[in-house]
């Protein structure tokens, strides 16, 4: 099974709900896009910054589960920190890439760079994710 088939057939009911669609999966980056519907927004249209959080959540996290040593039961996020550098307009698509900060025993830590479509960068996240033994 790929990484990307690994993480498509996991079950992340919270993902889901988010409209989040993995899209490409290796050990050092997976992506995944989001389209911002109207209940993921705040005023004027804009996604609200927790829904980028928890899309930037998902995604590292599903990074971490395709890193897990052979003896992990599974990962939980221990630290998160945002950046929010622009806004997604209602129906614009976020794109989520998450690539490998550090990959040890009992953490992994991942930045994911959240872009709209046409490469306008809307946030940066840095989280520490760990390993459950």
């Amino acid at each position: 099974m790929t990484p990307l088939e690994k993480l498509k057939a996991m079950k992340m009911p919270f993902a889901e709900l988010k409209g989040v669609e993995f899209v490409e999966a290796e050990k050092d980056r997976v992506v995944a896009r989001m389209t911002v519907r109207p209940d993921l927004c705040t005023l004027n249209h804009t996604v609200h910054g927790g829904a980028l959080m928890a899309l930037a959540d998902s995604v590292g996290a599903a990074a971490t589960v395709i890193n897990l040593p052979e003896d992990a039961k599974g990962t939980t996020t221990l630290e998160s920190k945002t950046n929010f550098i622009g806004g997604a307009k209602e129906g614009t698509t976020v794109i989520a890439t998450a690539t490998p900060v550090h990959r040890g025993r009992r953490t992994q830590v991942w930045t994911t760079r959240l872009e709209t479509e046409d490469g306008k960068l809307v946030a940066v996240v840095t989280q520490t994710q760990l390993v459950l033994v």
